[in-house]
């Protein structure tokens, strides 16, 4: 009998693992873990080390592990609540993002972000000062290290931003967060799907021009000084387009997937978006020409190897994106999670369902 090794090998040989070498062949594989059964994508997780992670879902669910995805406990069953984001500063302190009412069937839950501070075991609604926050669909927690009294200390900035559909508003804490206040950047973007920092002055947030899809281009905000300011950076062309997922690798390279809901399917060709310089200007890449194709997550463990989760497959680059192949990483995979493993690294892709690949350094 040939063992994983030789199985893969002889994929390639046979092609059953197309646009796939032979020594990709042989690395490391993506390995399904045990979830609980869903019906639809699933949005996120989250990890605060290689063992301790949360997973959410839209039926209000919320799981917990603490042995790095083999078994999971649930630990919140909230009908009416659609877990669409989720963000921890540390095994104890976390966020939980609702996208709201009005948006998905069986959405009824007014309240658009939650915390705990006991690692997810209880959950209390966060008030939030401003522009009322309808819904919420990306949290983005950014430690920044500072000197304090001769100690070195971390200084906890977090930022929830929502929804699809729109309005589009962001809330921020600056202060590890206790507090939070919103604002409303509907004339910048109709919808808020994204929000990325790389430090403490520059972020961005993928958004959409308008909240009617078939009149939308997809949208790039980038922000210089902390997110009191924002600018477009980017707009496409094409209508029935949003941009969804970001990565960066490091703080001048930057991936950006676009969604496309165009029903003509002679539209075939999907993009993604790319930055050399910071962020200050975007350029266009062809990821595949195919219909069928609609992009989600996108995640990078350097400026060169990254994934791309879609439908009806995955996809993966190892030359920054000038080329792709298809890769089996689950379906729909809505949120890649890459998390320090020893001396290498654990991705994590969340969709239909959750799969991890462990990389040696």
């Amino acid at each position: 009998m040939m063992d994983r090794r030789q199985v893969l090998a002889a994929g390639v040989v046979m092609g059953a693992l197309p646009g796939l070498s032979w020594a990709q062949a042989l690395e490391p594989a993506w390995i399904k873990l045990p979830t609980e059964p869903y019906r639809g994508k699933q949005d996120d997780v989250v990890f605060v080390d290689a063992l301790t992670g949360w997973y959410g879902n839209g039926a209000g669910k919320l799981f917990k592990t603490t042995d790095g995805g083999q078994s999971w406990t649930r630990i919140l069953d909230r009908p009416g609540t659609f877990v669409r984001a989720l963000g921890f500063v540390d095994a104890d302190l976390g966020f939980l993002g609702n996208i709201g009412p009005d948006y998905f069937p069986g959405g009824t839950d007014a309240t658009p972000l939650y915390r705990t501070r006991d690692g997810g075991a209880s959950w209390e609604a966060v008030p939030i000062e401003g522009p009322a926050v309808t819904g919420i669909c990306a949290i983005d927690v950014h430690k920044a290290s500072f000197i304090n009294a001769g100690v070195l200390g971390h200084r906890v900035t977090i930022r929830a931003g929502g929804r699809v559909g729109g309005p589009a508003l962001l809330a921020t804490s600056r202060d590890g967060g206790e507090t939070w206040t919103s604002e409303d950047l509907s004339a910048l973007t109709a919808m808020i799907l994204d929000v990325h920092f790389v430090d403490e002055r520059i972020g961005f947030i993928c958004g959409a021009s308008d909240t009617n899809v078939e009149q939308s281009h997809a949208v790039i905000l980038r922000t210089a000084d902390g997110g009191r300011t924002w600018a477009r950076v980017y707009e496409g062309s094409r209508p029935f387009e949003l941009t969804w997922k970001m990565a960066f690798p490091a703080e001048s390279t930057g991936y950006v997937t676009v969604q496309s809901y165009n029903p003509d399917t002679t539209v075939s060709q999907r993009v993604f978006a790319k930055t050399t310089d910071g962020g200050l200007t975007w350029s266009e890449l062809p990821l595949i020409d195919n219909a069928a194709v609609r992009e989600f997550g996108i995640g990078f463990v350097d400026e060169n190897r990254g994934w791309i989760g879609a439908v009806p497959n995955g996809f993966e680059t190892r030359d920054a994106g000038a080329t792709w192949a298809p890769v089996a990483m689950g379906l729909a995979v809505n949120k890649v999670r890459i998390v320090p493993n020893g001396d290498g690294v654990a991705v994590f892709g969340i969709g239909v369902e959750l799969h991890r690949l462990d990389l040696p350094g």
